[in-house]
């Protein structure tokens, strides 16, 4: 299974840094949405959801959305003048507001699960809130700033990326080697608050030396690590809440298409909270 994990891990960071770096605006913008179509895919078998056809219907729902968003904003206008668009907000705001309640049926489980695992509803409202957010935030993130010339927005989407994997690396090594307590044992027996701890200092590490090789203001290093250390929280959530609705489904992958790490959702889910997350931040930012 290691060897499985890190062949796939071998092949599968290239094609992201090439997709990140490389790729044009509009073919990133196709890839992020086919990665979203993927996630839904196997969402919809969280939903239990077993009947391909009924999971199909669902892809081509959470697709339609994407492309509703992709027509109205599309990703060579999501900034104007330095500025994004003011009514990209609404989705933001309502994707901070979903990762907040998810947050509270995370700690709380399972009390509230009668409430949304009856029915297919809730769970697929939950998938929609959950991967729509994550297409728009990775377009207004590649698209900051935009010039061939520039990879600004690449590093943006860079530092999601070094916040999402260092957090999980430190809570990894740090839960391994000092884990004692449990985190939320019901939803994740693995994790520890030893490890989630480690996570959020790693993340914040991480940020310092981008701000220091970015030649970032030191004036801003503390408010960015400190965002680093919010965005890792809720990144730790985005892993949490898809353990929840896996738990619940009596699943232990999402899926079997990544050799050693199960589904698209296994790989994506700490990201799908952490890009809205730190769109959020980069906006409030750029208001300074």
């Amino acid at each position: 299974m290691l060897k499985q994990r890190i062949i796939t891990s071998l092949v599968l960071a290239p094609l992201a840094l090439a997709l990140v770096f490389l790729a044009p605006l509009d073919w990133f913008s196709y890839c992020a949405g086919g990665i979203v179509l993927l996630g839904a895919y196997e969402w919809s078998a969280l939903m239990g959801i077993c009947n391909r056809g009924k999971r199909l219907i669902y892809v081509a729902l959470v697709g339609v959305l994407v492309a509703l968003m992709q027509w109205h904003w599309p990703i060579t206008a999501l900034w104007q003048q330095g500025q994004m668009l003011p009514d990209i907000n609404y989705v933001f705001t309502l994707a901070l507001a979903w990762w907040i309640v998810a947050t509270i049926l995370v700690v709380r489980y399972p009390k509230f699960s009668d409430a949304w695992s009856q029915g297919y509803l809730m769970r697929g409202i939950s998938g929609i809130l959950t991967l729509a957010p994550l297409w728009l935030a990775l377009c207004v993130l590649r698209s900051a700033n935009y010039d061939e010339s520039s990879q600004f927005g690449s590093y943006l989407i860079l530092a999601v990326l070094g916040i999402v994997w260092c957090a999980d690396i430190g809570a990894y090594f740090c839960g391994k080697n000092f884990g004692k307590h449990k985190l939320m044992p019901k939803v994740s027996p693995n994790k520890t608050i030893e490890g989630f701890v480690g996570g959020l200092v790693s993340a914040a590490i991480f940020v310092l030396v981008f701000c220091y090789f970015k030649d970032i203001e030191p004036g801003m290093w503390a408010p960015y690590a400190l965002m680093a250390v919010i965005v890792a929280a809720f990144s730790a959530v985005g892993d949490l809440l898809e353990s929840m609705f896996k738990r619940q489904a009596g699943m232990k992958d999402s899926g079997k298409c990544l050799p050693g790490h199960g589904g698209i959702l296994d790989r994506i889910d700490s990201l799908t909270a952490a890009a809205p997350i730190f769109v959020v931040f980069y906006a409030w930012t750029m208001t300074l």
